[in-house]
């Protein structure tokens, strides 16, 4: 473990369920990190109520109270004249003052991508953050950005995430040599709009084409062929909101069809274990925590629905990023160009 003083800064009121959800993930994160110290930002009153009606155990903790809220019908004007005192700025602020720390936060997405590129900045020569998530495949897992961040860019944004991808792959997979591909419609050179031809010839020309594999298809994503795979925010976005989508629906028939005779329920448990460890596998818990990355400092949007474990999954990618250096690492490589 590093011997530096590691800050994670926390929205406690964002998202479902919170300041619960927010409080009791953080229990769960410091019971293998307790000596890392962590900053509330949120309704002091109603924090300390949680904590002590619902027996959230805490340590190494501070309670910095604000007034404002940010709601999910804020208006980017709204949110950046108005909610100066909220748990989003206060906590963005933080980071921005303190080495070695980073943000996490369940609640609206607008406001953290704002706020974050107002307060934090970005790393030189990036132009534009993007949102980075992994996503599990059938050898372990993918890392796709951007997944909603930008709606339109440019060849050179795209150059930019593959350079950003590859940094934050080296971090959880530090063996292999990733792959890198650019989400398309095919997977021939001249299909695709012209945006997509111009940075695959960018990642072609550069140092990243020994890693580049070009285009990938979205049927492909899953199959474990691509480790690094880019896109557009508004392709990604749906991208991933679809497979979420068809995720579930069959989830839920998987469900409903064990259930419906005593036949259904025998044959589930002689396939019990395999199907626990294909749930554990696709489990959304484990990836929760999308990393806004190319900002100057570290902020992470977790799921507005997320339970509390998944809550203390995206406070583990923090902390593993202020441990790595992750912005360190991603400058060098853009000084190194």
């Amino acid at each position: 473990m590093s011997e530096r003083q590691i800050n994670i800064a926390i929205d406690a009121m964002g998202g479902e369920n919170s300041p619960f959800k927010v409080l009791k993930g953080t229990e769960l994160f410091l019971k293998n990190n307790n000596s890392v110290n962590i900053l509330l930002f949120g309704n002091e009153k109603i924090i300390n109520s949680e904590i002590k009606s619902k027996k959230i155990k805490l340590t190494n903790y501070k309670i910095i109270n604000t007034t404002e809220d940010v709601s999910d019908e804020d208006s980017a004007s709204t949110i950046l004249r108005s909610r100066k005192n909220s748990s989003i700025y206060k906590g963005l602020e933080f980071v921005k003052k303190t080495n070695n720390s980073g943000f996490v936060s369940a609640g609206n997405t607008a406001a953290i991508m704002i706020l974050s590129r107002l307060l934090i900045g970005m790393i030189d020569g990036i132009d534009r953050p993007a949102i980075c998530s992994l996503i599990p495949n059938q050898k372990k897992y993918s890392l796709m950005l951007d997944l909603g961040a930008n709606v339109t860019v440019t060849p050179s944004n795209l150059f930019q995430f593959a350079i950003m991808g590859l940094c934050y792959f080296s971090i959880i997979d530090k063996k292999s040599k990733p792959k890198i591909g650019i989400l398309n419609i095919g997977t021939e050179n001249n299909k695709g709009l012209e945006f997509l031809q111009d940075a695959s010839d960018l990642i072609s020309n550069s140092f990243l084409k020994d890693y580049f594999i070009g285009f990938i298809e979205p049927n492909k994503i899953t199959s474990g062929e691509c480790d690094i795979i880019i896109s557009d925010g508004y392709t990604g976005n749906i991208m991933l909101k679809s497979a979420e989508g068809i995720s579930n629906f069959i989830t839920s028939n998987l469900r409903s069809m064990f259930q419906k005779s005593i036949i259904n329920k025998f044959a589930y448990k002689l396939i019990e274990k395999d199907l626990i460890k294909l749930k554990d596998q696709v489990n959304p818990e484990k990836y929760n925590g999308a990393t806004l990355i190319g900002l100057n400092g570290i902020s992470i949007k977790s799921h507005g629905s997320a339970s509390p474990l998944a809550f203390s999954y995206a406070l583990n990618q923090c902390y593993n990023f202020i441990i790595n250096k992750l912005n360190t690492q991603i400058n060098n490589s853009i000084r190194n160009l």
